[in-house]
């Protein structure tokens, strides 16, 4: 019988997302890889609430200078874009989530692991299996660092 496996003091990538992502900038990201280039007029018009047009200028600069958005000038306005795809986004904060959990104090790798398998397992058998495609691949990149020339 599997018992859920509790993280004390982890997050999910979801809060990790909120916590590096505020509110508006989670709906104004959205709003642009929905709609590609745009620009912060267009957005100020598709937000369901009523924000003031810096707020949501200052808002598009900010992730900018993250880099989560890029942007080239119009006249006088600012076009903008996604500058990582949703699915990039996500995996990068994924990533980090399995990062801490492995360099967790005490935590052993081998049950972290296990969990992620028994979960993938449980919800997608393809999943599962584009999983062990994934390790696959991964070994022959460790084995042909390791043994350049074969």
């Amino acid at each position: 019988m599997r018992r859920p496996f509790l993280f004390w003091g982890f997050k999910s990538s979801r809060q990790m997302l909120e916590d590096r992502l505020g509110a508006l900038e989670r709906d104004v990201l959205s709003l642009v890889w929905e709609r590609g280039d745009t620009t912060v007029r267009d957005v100020c018009e598709r937000l369901e609430a009523t924000v003031a047009y810096t707020t949501v200028m200052t808002t598009m600069d900010r992730l900018f200078k993250k880099r989560l958005l890029s942007r080239h000038k119009v006249g006088r306005a600012f076009v903008y874009r996604a500058a990582v795809t949703r699915e990039e986004l996500e995996s990068a904060i994924a990533g980090e989530l399995v990062q801490t959990l492995l360099q967790a104090d005490g935590s052993e790798p081998l049950p972290i692991l296990s969990s992620l398998v028994d979960a993938v397992s449980d919800r997608d058998r393809a999943l599962l299996d584009e999983l062990e495609r994934l390790v696959r691949e991964k070994r022959r990149a460790v084995d042909a660092r390791r043994e350049p020339g074969k």
